[in-house]
């Protein structure tokens, strides 16, 4: 699953915004993802469950990937 993702915002934090994008089902499913060192920011693994992620970086684990945009001005 490739996908793209517009913040609305600043940051999204990283476990809403795998959650958001269906990646996981709930938040709780997105935490133990990210704790499990499952998902990676911009090819590196992120442990940070609230990790800010802002426009330009992708989000990526075993199945999918999510690059971030910018809000619309």
């Amino acid at each position: 699953m490739k996908e793209t993702f517009r913040l609305s915002g600043e940051y999204i934090a990283l476990c809403d915004l795998l959650k958001v994008c269906g990646v996981a089902d709930t938040g709780g499913a997105a935490k133990f993802m990210i704790g499990e060192g499952d998902v990676m920011v911009n090819g590196q693994v992120e442990l940070r469950k609230t990790c800010k992620i802002r426009a330009g970086q992708v989000v990526s684990g075993a199945g999918f990937e999510l690059t971030v945009l910018a809000a619309d001005a």
